[in-house]
């Protein structure tokens, strides 16, 4: 009797393990966490396009500009399609990103900022069974990008450079999106993660100046394509329904 209430407990503690972290096939999971944008920026020269309505293409050589780092908060929704296949939706709060002149233009520090929205849509192939604790896993998506309160924020900038008050659009795109990490479960609701993801992205930044001169107000339009190639890292934790 001794031994059969053994095996059966040894059997109880077997399906308690093989629970306590399965991510399996119709698994749900929400996590939240923090985001790290690292940019790995650089820019064209600045180009003016057109002065008072007439095109023109003058590039101001030895210019360009970088964006800083930004942190921010995340979110993430998944569901387990297959033990070892998730789908996943990806969004933060908007970081703000400083934008620094490069070259010729260093001399003036900040020039400008902007919000990066960036929701995205992750399928990961996850390794190891779905009731190990530690659980790897590579990931590709896509990404819809778009930047929001766009200024310019340097005045002396503005009216030495830009030559009159300016405003600025940019603009959005469909980005893939490659991405790796890991979640470890406590239990088997709880786990904890981080990853790493890579964003080929660039952006064309337009600005409008109004030019004021002898003869009136002349609008000036130039432009300059930024390469931002983020590395992100998101540090989680989350919770299995």
């Amino acid at each position: 009797m001794k031994l059969k209430q053994a095996v059966t407990g040894m059997a109880v503690l077997a399906c308690m393990s093989t629970a306590a972290h399965a991510q399996s096939a119709g698994s749900i999971y929400v996590t939240t966490g923090w985001f790290h944008l690292a940019p790995q920026s650089s820019s064209d020269p600045l180009t003016i396009t057109s002065i008072g309505g007439s095109p023109t293409n003058i590039t101001e050589p030895n210019t360009g500009a970088s964006l800083s780092s930004a942190d921010t908060i995340g979110f993430t929704a998944g569901y387990f399609i297959t033990d070892h296949i998730a789908t996943e939706f990806v969004i933060g709060v908007p970081p703000t990103f400083d934008l620094s002149g490069t070259g010729s233009l260093a001399q003036f520090g900040k020039i400008g900022e902007a919000k990066q929205w960036s929701p995205t849509l992750l399928f990961k192939y996850y390794f190891n069974e779905p009731t190990a604790a530690f659980r790897p896993y590579l990931g590709i998506g896509v990404s819809r990008i778009w930047f929001t309160d766009q200024q310019i924020t340097n005045s002396a900038f503005e009216a030495n450079v830009l030559h009159g008050p300016t405003s600025v659009s940019t603009d959005s795109s469909w980005e893939p999106v490659f991405n790796a990490g890991f979640h470890y479960s406590f239990n088997q609701h709880w786990f904890a993660g981080v990853s790493v993801s890579y964003l080929p992205l660039s952006t064309t930044a337009k600005l409008s100046s109004a030019s004021t001169t002898p003869v009136g107000t002349l609008t000036v339009q130039s432009q300059t394509k930024i390469k931002l190639n983020p590395i992100v890292t998101y540090v989680n934790i989350g919770y299995r329904f």
